[in-house]
């Protein structure tokens, strides 16, 4: 897998109160990942970037919600969730970075 695509494959972190629980307990960061991002290119891509150690990568997708606005309906965007178990030992710190 080339450079490129590494840095294309994730989009951020998802910050959210369910990923927060998940990365305290049971030593997971959920990463938002484009559409077409495969398990594998997934795993690569977190040890690459991160230089950690990754376990198991489970990916979700999230259909978007359609909500009522003043101009009628408006859907959001469906996104992808990929929630990346690191090995023992291992830990990303997205606050502690610059």
């Amino acid at each position: 897998m080339n450079q490129e695509r590494i840095f294309k494959i994730l989009l951020g972190p998802h910050i959210s109160e369910k990923a927060t629980i998940v990365a305290e307990g049971a030593q997971q960061v959920v990463f938002r990942v484009t559409q077409d991002a495969t398990r594998v290119e997934i795993k690569k891509a977190v040890e690459e970037l991160f230089n950690v150690k990754v376990e198991k990568v489970n990916v979700l997708n999230a259909k978007g919600k359609t909500k009522r606005t003043a101009r009628g309906l408006g859907r959001r965007a469906n996104i992808r969730k990929a929630y990346v178990r690191l090995a023992e030992g291992h830990d990303i710190d997205f606050v502690g970075a610059e």
